[in-house]
């Protein structure tokens, strides 16, 4: 049997704040194009993210990658090179 190789969503954002345990919200922005006016306008959304150790720290830009669930919110993890 074939190991099957998983392709995880990688993203980028800000820690907005770090103050649970093990647990950093991740802030994303992305611009998005209006489709009947054709402005960009910037979108963010907020996730919830692994912060092994707490090694984030609140202003620090991070990549996040999905994973499996972790608790009710939390279904990303923060990668540390």
């Amino acid at each position: 049997m074939e190991k099957q190789i998983i392709k995880r969503k990688m993203l980028r954002g800000v820690v907005i704040s770090n103050k649970m345990q093990l647990t950093a919200v991740v802030e994303v922005s992305r611009y998005v194009k209006h489709p009947k006016y054709k402005k960009y306008m910037k979108r963010t959304k907020h996730y919830h993210a692994h912060n092994e150790d707490n090694r984030a720290k609140e202003g620090d830009l991070v990549t996040i990658r999905s994973s499996r669930p972790l608790s009710r919110l939390k279904r990303f993890e923060i990668v540390f090179p």
